[in-house]
């Protein structure tokens, strides 16, 4: 006898996993792989055989889990789902997930176009659409905080270090000009640098009073940002996205190589504008590399 037999058990509203693999439009092979992953459980199972047997009321919670998988939700997300049961808390979760897929989605696509670019060999069209120009920054004393960070946690990061570091500034006689962000190797999504914030501020003896009484949690210095030359081009917000900025970075590399410079540090990015109060074609930003 087969698990999917019909037999005679005490409850007549149970059904075999046959009859109901049916029912749900399902095969007994996900029925029984739903039970291993804590998905869907069977009503009941026999101690001495170990057929499993559910209810029709279970039919439709079947099917949800098995349209979810279709979603590539993981299974942690599908619990969280199906616990809520019908309702808006489980459709809240469910849109918020898939508001999840249609970021990564369209950061993909993005990526995508601009692979299509470089391998076409178009990747001077894409870096004509950045003016490059040069300036002259004075030395400054910053504050920093400094994490080894991949690129799906980056973002997050430096909008939290700015604002911890532009809070202690207070404290430091006061912000000078605007944050920025240092890679002193690349960050990806295989690689985690480290980046470093940094906030330019007034007191040098005051930040590192400090540094002293408070940074040593996070890893905060003070340093002094020597006097530089920096060529850089500026971007809107819509640009800061990944992968459009790898394009400005190389639109800098690119000019940089063909006026005859040379890059003389880590690459960075200057945040100048008040990012919550900007809209995406507002310029926010400049990518910037040292030269001489």
């Amino acid at each position: 006898m087969t698990e999917d037999a019909v037999v005679d058990v005490p409850d007549r509203e149970l059904l075999t996993i046959g009859s109901f693999a049916a029912r749900a439009r399902l095969s007994a092979k996900a029925l029984r792989l739903y039970d291993r992953l804590g998905l869907l459980a069977p009503a009941h199972v026999d101690e001495a055989t170990g057929y499993r047997y559910y209810r029709a009321g279970q039919v439709e919670q079947a099917r949800l889990v098995a349209m979810l998988r279709q979603l590539d939700m993981p299974l942690a997300r599908i619990a969280e789902v199906v616990a809520a049961g019908d309702g808006p808390t489980a459709a809240a979760l469910l849109g918020t997930y898939w508001a999840d897929v249609e970021a990564r989605v369209a950061g993909q696509r993005t990526l995508a176009e601009y692979l299509r670019g470089r391998l076409s060999g178009r990747s001077s069209e894409m870096y004509e659409k950045f003016a490059v120009e040069t300036v002259e920054a004075p030395a400054q004393v910053v504050i920093t905080e400094t994490r080894h960070v991949l690129a799906g946690e980056l973002p997050a990061w430096i909008g939290a270090s700015l604002g911890r570091l532009e809070s202690a500034a207070r404290e430091c006689g006061g912000v000078t000009a605007a944050p920025f962000v240092v890679y002193h190797s690349e960050v990806s999504m295989e690689s985690d640098g480290p980046a470093e914030s940094c906030v330019p501020v007034a007191d040098e003896a005051a930040a590192r009073a400090w540094v002293e009484r408070h940074g040593r949690a996070r890893g905060t210095k003070v340093r002094i940002e020597p006097a530089q030359r920096l060529a850089y081009t500026r971007i809107t917000k819509a640009q800061v996205a990944h992968p459009q900025i790898m394009a400005a970075f190389e639109a800098v590399e690119e000019w940089i190589t063909r006026e005859g410079l040379e890059q003389a540090g880590p690459c960075r990015e200057v945040y100048f504008a008040d990012w919550e109060a900007t809209g995406a074609e507002d310029p926010v930003c400049d990518v910037a590399f040292p030269v001489s």
